[in-house]
Order: C-alpha cells, then structure tokens, then sequence
C-alpha cells in the first residue's frame, strides 16, 4: 500500500517560498557575504554561491527545501531532490555531495512516510551520481523537506545571473504550468503524472551542454516563475528581454487549469511582484501573464544562449524591463 501525505500536500509551486520583493529587502545590506574569493554571493540573487579555490576550481553551495508538493511521499523526495540539485546545474556546475534537511511531524505522521521521503531524495541524487551523507532533522508542525547541496565548477565557465548581453537567445529546457497542476492535485486531488516526471527530471543534460557550448548566462526557473527568474537574470545583466508567448512550452493540462481557477497565491504575488517591469504587447492577456508568472518546482533552466533540441522563446536586448508579445 502506497503511504501519502493527503492533507499537507501545498501545490502551486513552492507555495511556502516568501514573496520576492519581501526577501529582497529582507537581506538587503547584510554583512559578511564580501570576501575576496567569494564569485558569486547574495548581490544578485544568483542559484548558488561560488567560492575560489583554486584558479581551476570553484565550490558551489546551496540549499533548498519545502513543505509537500503532491501527496506521494516517495515522489515528494525524487522532486526536493532534484530541484536543491538544479541550482547547481544552473550555475554549469556538477554536485558532489548532499545532506538531508527535514522538518517532521512525528506525533502527527508516521516515520515510515519519512522514510518513503528519504528514500526518494536519494535515488534522485543517486541518479545524479551524488552521496547523501547525512543531514539534519527537527520535529516540525509541518512536513518539510529538501537538500543542501555542494558541487564544484570550472570558475571560468560558471553559468550566472548577471553575464547576459543583448542580442541573446532565449531558451527554457523544460515546458511551465506545473504550478498550476499542483494546485489542482492540492485541491482535488487529480494527478498530473506529466508534472511528476518533469519535476523529477534532472537538468544536467541540459547543464553540461550549456557549459560546452560556451554559455555564460543562465538560472533555474522555480518559485519566483519564468517571468520573476527572467527580470532578476535582465537586472542583474543590465538587458531587457522579448519574450513570444506562442513559444514558451507549457505543459499539458495547465492551461485547462488556469482556465479553471488553480492559480495559486505565490503565482499571483510573482505577477504584481514584476508587473511594474512588464511591457505586455497586443492580444497578451492577463491569463497569459498568469501563466508565464506560475510558481514552478524543479523547473527547466533558462539559458541566454540557443541550446540544440530546447525551444528558443525570446532574446535579451539592450535596455531594461521585458515585453512579452
């Protein structure tokens, strides 16, 4: 018998994520991020942080963990797992070990779904070629978990958030909308297993071919949607973007669920969050924007730069702000 978690399941992305305007001034002028081997650290909100070691070596270092984002707990490990994963691969770097970090209701949910949730994350990191060496646990009025993850990357060749420059193309390695499909599985319990797989696939594929093909701009897209993780990789650049709706990817059945009301309140605050950076063209509707700004788990990279076999969806050109036509 299959042991679920009905009843904490979030949906509609990392639902738990805080609000990205909120964050950003949250952090804003903390001390102690400078130092002089530090590459990349809080200033521009990157996937990781990447320290020098050597002069050929950089160590990346991240973290990421939420409450559940379907009911299978097995399946809620495999998709924290590969989404703490992803920001590795989004910074063209390769994952070398991981620790666990769970919150667990133990009076109110059986260790074993623990387990289940466990045994999930490793065969995901396990797919990765990545020890899980342990990690930390605490009893928590609601299930969480996720990975910290460290991995290394060539420090000449780090994909980041503010190495964009006009004239790029555009190109998103995994199809949008499974934060729509989440919140459907959250409220009626219907089961996307498109949006199962898609959230468990890894982007190192997509990663290494970015690093190989000489690209130096990238990030994951995730709870802050495509639209959010594209306008923070065009402020940090210092472009703007064109976006065609007609080519961003969308997964099956989320359109049908934005039609149907699924939307959740992360996607909604991401919107009003870059709306004032939007330029929508003729014929782009709220809907649209909508989707485009839907709270992604374990999402696709996106790359400023053409990838073979991944959709082209816009380009960067100079400027600030982008359109979405």
């Amino acid at each position: 018998m299959t042991i679920r978690l009905t009843g904490y399941a979030h949906g509609g992305g990392c639902a738990c994520k805080i609000p990205p305007g909120e964050l950003e001034d949250a952090v804003r002028g903390l001390a102690g991020q400078a130092h002089d081997r530090v590459l990349v650290g809080l200033d521009d909100g990157d996937d990781a942080a990447a320290v020098l070691v050597r002069d050929d070596l950089a160590v990346l270092s991240t973290a990421d963990f939420f409450t559940p984002v379907v009911d299978d707990a097995y399946d809620w490990g495999r998709i924290a797992a590969a989404n703490a994963l992803s920001d590795i691969y989004a910074m063209g770097g390769t994952p070398v070990v991981a620790i666990n970090l769970v919150g667990w209701p133990r009076e109110t949910l059986p260790m074993e779904l623990m387990t289940e949730v466990l045994r999930g994350g490793l065969a995901v990191a396990q797919q990765a070629g990545c020890p899980v060496i342990g990690g930390h646990s605490i009893d928590d009025p609601e299930p969480k978990y996720g990975m910290a993850v460290t991995g290394v990357a060539d420090p000449k060749k780090l994909l980041r958030n503010d190495s964009a420059v006009p004239g790029l193309p555009l190109t998103l390695t995994k199809p949008i909308g499974v934060g729509l499909l989440n919140n459907r599985h959250k409220r009626t319990g219907e089961v996307s297993v498109e949006a199962v797989e898609l959230m468990t696939r890894l982007n190192r594929g997509a990663a290494r071919e970015a690093v190989e093909a000489g690209v130096r701009a990238a990030t994951d897209v995730t709870g802050f949607g495509l639209l959010g993780h594209l306008h923070k990789m065009c402020r940090a650049s210092g472009v703007g973007a064109v976006i065609d709706r007609g080519a961003v990817p969308v997964i099956g059945g989320a359109v049908e669920a934005l039609r149907d009301g699924f939307v959740s309140g992360g996607t909604q605050r991401n919107l009003d969050w870059v709306r004032p950076h939007l330029r929508p063209g003729p014929g782009i509707t709220e809907d649209d924007l909508l989707l485009l700004a839907d709270a992604q788990t374990s999402g696709g990279l996106l790359i400023a730069g053409e990838l073979s076999g991944y959709p082209v969806i816009g380009h960067t050109v100079p400027g600030s702000g982008v359109e979405v036509r």
